[in-house]
């Protein structure tokens, strides 16, 4: 296979990444099945699993605009909880809700970090073939809406249950206490909480050490092609009882640094002969990849503050059975 990309190829995968990587529909998914869908140069061109191909360089490559997005949207968030870790390592104790919430994205990414170096060329390329990806995608879907249909039951019974069981069962953070006490004793100033998003962190602060580290852990499922990174960790939020509010943002906190790696682990084969003759195409698709990054994470961390993954659930399913009919027929 020749090393094409075209300036349209590039837009087109370059917005999708962007936007996909955040909802929960898999970027990687859509990065494969739109060029099947397509067919001809697209599918000739844009095939993950083709050896010596320059397009899973330059889908992971994208990833460096995607977290750059990301980091700017949540800059003053990233400078306050990397000063807690930095305070936390200088005085050897964790006392504050930034610190402990620093040393959870820490311990979290670990498990994904390690998968990724031992797994992510044997899935990319024995498991990106678009059939695969869309049963994945299939898969993803009731997933998502497996995991609403039981937030939504326990919500119920809670609710029926009464304000004492609630009170017992949520993982909520008492706002009106001047200090939290946390797992393994250590305390959450909350006298000091200002913002929503410092509440926010405050409260997923609150997670044990292991529900965090199991939460950042599923992203290793975003390997498969077809499952989503922000999907399966926002379930696993949900799953521990965060609000679909919480656990968005730490799914989002905690896909960046692993985006950002992955993407500057791939920047190096495109600037080696992998990428001669597509760079100005690259560069197309990063601006688009970092501008859509930003636009889509702007409303979903709106978007969860009152609604769910239901809607993606049922697009999931829709959109991977349309692609398995569409494939047979073609």
């Amino acid at each position: 296979m020749s090393a094409h990309l075209s300036w349209l190829e590039a837009a087109v995968i370059g917005a999708l990444q962007g936007v996909a990587e955040l909802f929960p529909v898999s970027s990687l998914g859509h990065s494969i099945l739109v060029p099947a869908v397509i067919g001809g140069s697209w599918a000739r061109d844009l095939d993950v699993s083709a050896p010596g191909s320059p397009y899973l360089a330059f889908i992971v490559g994208l990833h460096v605009a995607t977290a750059l997005a990301m980091i700017v949207y949540f800059w003053r968030d990233w400078v306050r909880i990397l000063r807690g870790l930095g305070t936390s390592v200088r005085d050897r104790r964790v006392e504050t809700a930034d610190q402990r919430l620093a040393w959870l994205l820490v311990l979290a990414t670990i498990p994904v970090g390690l998968a990724g170096l031992v797994l992510d060329h044997l899935f990319r390329t024995l498991l990106a073939k678009p059939v695969p990806t869309a049963i994945f995608l299939v898969l993803n879907g009731v997933l998502l809406l497996v995991v609403e249909g039981l937030t939504r039951r326990r919500s119920v019974a809670g609710a029926h249950a009464g304000p004492d069981r609630d009170a017992l069962e949520a993982p909520t953070v008492r706002l009106d206490a001047p200090t939290e006490v946390m797992p393994g004793g250590a305390g959450v100033g909350l006298a000091t909480v200002r913002t929503a998003e410092e509440r926010s962190d405050a409260r997923v602060a609150t997670l044990p050490l292991l529900t965090a580290v199991l939460i950042g852990a599923t992203q290793i499922l975003a390997l498969l092609p077809g499952i989503s990174r922000s999907g399966a960790t926002i379930g696993a939020g949900l799953l521990a009882k965060l609000s679909h509010e919480d656990a968005a943002r730490f799914a989002f906190l905690l896909a960046t640094p692993v985006i950002l790696a992955a993407g500057v682990l791939k920047v190096g084969d495109l600037a080696g002969p992998a990428g001669d003759g597509i760079r100005g195409p690259v560069l197309l698709g990063s601006v688009l990849s970092g501008v859509g990054a930003y636009l889509s994470v702007r409303f979903l961390t709106r978007y969860f503050e009152h609604r769910s993954m239901r809607p993606f659930g049922v697009y999931c399913i829709v959109a991977g059975v349309a692609c398995l009919a569409w494939f047979t027929v073609a």
